[in-house]
């Protein structure tokens, strides 16, 4: 992009759009739970939205939650105010998230007048979700714009340095206070996004866009992050499920969503219904969710898949887990590994593919009729043409089920033996 891109771009507040208010397990989500996730154009990208949703889907042990993207490019808190009823009420949300602040701070210094609308016009959809029937809220703060990109591509009149300094840590203070005023949870996006960047650009170079090439828009490496605040904000504790085999018992206990189908000498055959989250790429490209889990605790803390094996007969082991191996110390399987971890490429990786894609399906369906419905900036007007009819608000629900309908029960071996 160019800076006369940005020019233009300023007048049109184009695109884009951990700390966290501490409630009781009680608060958390809930079976047949409606997830709302609101937001700019960020959130219309439908990746952070499709990796909460593929997660709160196959990952997260609470039945039967559905979730909808809302996002529109480009959005400010207060232009959202105006279209929760008509928007997203229609879909009768019990959680709901919000991702606003990039267009808010105006790709430019500080300003008090900005500032106050966001504060005013975060607080004022807290309050009508509240009334609405939201039961569990996360306002999010504004993440950030990529310390390389953004610089090279972006606006002349202010730099990354000083938009994410200044201008957006301003507006995630905001919407902290908001939060805790409104008892709400607040998920730090922006913290967290800057302190992940600079970790990974330590790691692969400057050239490694966390938030986009073009600055702004991140690819699926900087969604990851995002996705990783908000669902630690809904309260996810990441345990995926705990396999215990005593290879000299000759006895295998699964936790719940894994079922033992037999124990055969070292070979464990097991089917699954909680998958963990899988991620796919090179790591150095910024479109793969790899590289970034060197930097992010999304395994540690979201993603826990645990082995531990004991009554071994040789000091180091062989796990292969359908085709994958991998060589490990007695000591520290006795002690527990995160399968998820420990073999990003694993028996899930094509099932957990088959759910993303039925769920990216599903949310650019929702993004495309959010773009029907209202005018895009472009045009020159910016206004509501339409709002969603039954039609295709059944057709939203067709898909929301086929994404469900995805996670199919998964046949999976472990085979555990000596090794040299």
């Amino acid at each position: 992009m160019t800076r006369r891109f940005w020019s233009t771009a300023r007048f049109l507040f184009f695109v884009l759009a951990s700390g966290q208010v501490p409630l009781s397990a009680a608060d958390d989500l809930r079976p047949g739970d409606v997830v709302a996730i609101c937001g700019d154009s960020i959130t219309e990208q439908s990746l952070y939205s499709a990796f909460i949703e593929a997660y709160l889907l196959a990952c997260q042990p609470v039945s039967d939650v559905r979730t909808h993207q809302f996002g529109l490019s480009g959005e400010t808190s207060w232009e959202f105010r105006n279209r929760i009823e008509s928007d997203v009420l229609p879909f009768r949300p019990t959680v709901a998230t919000t991702y606003y602040g990039m267009n808010d701070g105006g790709y430019g210094p500080p300003d008090p007048q900005r500032q106050a609308a966001y504060r005013g016009a975060t607080a004022e959809i807290v309050q009508r979700l509240k009334r609405s029937g939201v039961r569990l809220i996360v306002v999010g703060s504004p993440g950030a714009v990529d310390s390389d990109s953004f610089d090279k591509h972006g606006p002349v009149w202010t730099n990354a340095k000083e938009y994410n300094e200044r201008t957006l840590r301003g507006l995630a203070e905001i919407s902290r206070e908001v939060a805790a005023q409104e008892g709400v949870r607040f998920a730090d996006v922006h913290g967290l996004f800057c302190k992940v960047m600079e970790k990974a650009k330590a790691r692969f170079g400057p050239g490694y866009h966390v938030a986009g090439a073009d600055g702004v828009h991140p690819a699926a490496n900087g969604h990851l992050i995002i996705a990783y605040a908000f669902l630690k904000a809904l309260g996810c504790e990441g345990t995926i499920g705990t396999y215990r085999i005593d290879l000299a018992a000759r006895q295998a206990t699964l936790s719940e969503g894994h079922r033992l189908l037999s124990f055969v000498d070292s070979r464990v055959e097991i089917e699954s219904t909680r998958y963990p989250f899988c991620f796919y790429g090179e790591p150095k490209d910024s479109e793969s969710t790899r590289g970034i889990l060197e930097v992010l605790p999304f395994n540690a803390e979201l993603n826990r898949l645990q082995l531990i094996v004991t009554g071994t007969s040789s000091s180091r082991v062989e796990v292969r887990w359908g085709k994958w191996s991998k060589i490990f110390d007695a000591e520290e399987l006795a002690n527990g590994v995160n399968l998820s971890a420990e073999f990003l490429d694993n028996p899930f990786s094509g099932p957990f593919k088959a759910v993303e894609n039925a769920v990216s399906k599903q949310q650019q369906y929702e993004a495309t009729g959010a773009r029907s419905i209202w005018r895009s900036l472009a045009d020159g007007w910016r206004g509501r043409d339409s709002s969603w009819d039954e039609t295709t608000l059944e057709t939203v629900r067709k898909l929301e089920a086929a994404a469900r309908a995805a996670v199919k029960p998964v046949r999976h071996t472990l085979t555990i033996t000596s090794a040299p």
